[in-house]
């Protein structure tokens, strides 16, 4: 699909996708046995190439770059299967850019720009997470600071933070704090997850925090939170993106190899239409990221299209997935085949920051139609 990208973002696809052939090769099976769930080592070859920065304007040694810049890059990286925080400290960052206080951001976007810095946001359960998963919600004022108290569960890579964005109801409304993820108070333990994504729950126990530390306003911060959360769900719909690229690209290859009966298994018409499933979920997935990206580089409202972009994306993830197993049969669930990867990592985008189900009540509001 072309639709029409500058030279320059037609270079950034072409050396991402040659720096992570070469350097990310089957990451994602060392990742599963890492302590930390991803490899520290990329993550600072990444930060050399400025993707850290590709939101970032240069007074913060950034790259200057959009948001469409950086769903390409999130597409490469899907196919990859490249795991870590990444998407989790983009958009904590670029929240923080765009809120934050001048000092708060001197003091993190260089060091985030550098890979120095992880931000994890942790917000409360809410229309885009879906269900009610957290516990023990508490928020004091006292003497120009806070006391944080809360459980939150299925926090992403929550044990490598150095901050956490961290969302909690005070007096009139919901407000955003910078954390630091070393305050007395806070412990972290490790969820057991399909995707191994080191998904964990997250203990604040009457956690100090200054009201310095605010992104925004006190009591304002509910515009930003729900902001922050499409901005994840877009970026998860480029992920899963390239992630579905690949597995049609192994199974069109397993396709053309494996024979059965004495001839390739794609001369059969149930494979050949079962790739053309797939081809063409992926690029009406494609049509849709693409074209919110661009929305949102152009500052134009964006909401309904990164609603139906993640739909898509969510239902997507589920039907090519299974396809691509279904055409490797048995092997394609062994641990020696690297489609399993991709299946179980898709399994847990379908439901990152939202599944179909519930974009679809957003897409369906923005019609008028639905809860008021």
């Amino acid at each position: 699909m072309d639709l029409g990208f500058s030279k320059s973002e037609k270079l950034l696809v072409e050396s991402a996708r040659r720096f992570l052939e070469k350097e990310a090769a089957g990451i994602f099976r060392e990742a599963e046995l890492a302590k930390e769930g991803y490899s520290r080592q990329l993550w600072h070859k990444m930060a050399e190439l400025g993707w850290m920065g590709i939101l970032f304007p240069g007074q913060y040694q950034g790259m200057d770059g959009n948001i469409l810049e950086l769903i390409l890059l999130l597409e490469e990286m899907g196919r990859a299967l490249v795991p870590g925080p990444f998407i989790a400290t983009m958009i904590s960052g670029y929240g923080l850019w765009r809120y934050g206080t001048k000092m708060q951001k001197e003091e993190l976007l260089p060091a985030l720009t550098a890979g120095q810095q992880i931000i994890i946001p942790c917000f409360m359960a809410s229309e885009l997470t879906g269900g009610d998963v957290n516990r023990k919600e508490q928020a004091d004022f006292k003497d120009d600071h806070y006391r944080l108290s809360a459980t939150r569960l299925f926090v992403s890579y929550a044990q490598s933070a150095d901050w956490f964005l961290y969302e909690a109801a005070t007096r009139t409304g919901k407000t955003l704090f910078l954390v630091p993820a070393n305050t007395p108070g806070i412990s972290c333990r490790l969820i057991e997850t399909l995707a191994a994504d080191r998904q964990c729950e997250l203990v604040l126990d009457r956690v100090n925090v200054s009201a310095s530390n605010i992104v925004g306003t006190e009591d304002g911060g509910a515009e930003i939170i729900h902001e922050i959360q499409q901005w994840g769900a877009l970026c998860e719909s480029a992920y899963i993106l390239g992630l579905l690229e690949k597995v049609l690209e192994m199974a069109v290859k397993h396709a053309k190899i494996r024979e059965q009966f004495g001839r390739p298994i794609g001369s059969f018409q149930a494979i050949q239409h079962q790739c053309a499933d797939m081809v063409t979920d992926i690029d009406k997935l494609k049509f849709l990221t693409y074209r919110a990206a661009w929305k949102l580089s152009a500052h134009a409202s964006a909401g309904r299209e990164i609603h139906m972009a993640k739909a898509r994306a969510s239902d997507a993830s589920r039907r090519v997935t299974l396809l691509g197993i279904k055409i490797h049969g048995g092997v394609g669930i062994t641990q020696e085949y690297d489609l399993q990867f991709y299946f179980r990592r898709a399994k847990a985008a379908e439901t990152t920051f939202g599944d179909g189900d519930l974009h679809r009540e957003f897409v369906a509001r923005s019609l008028g139609l639905g809860a008021s």
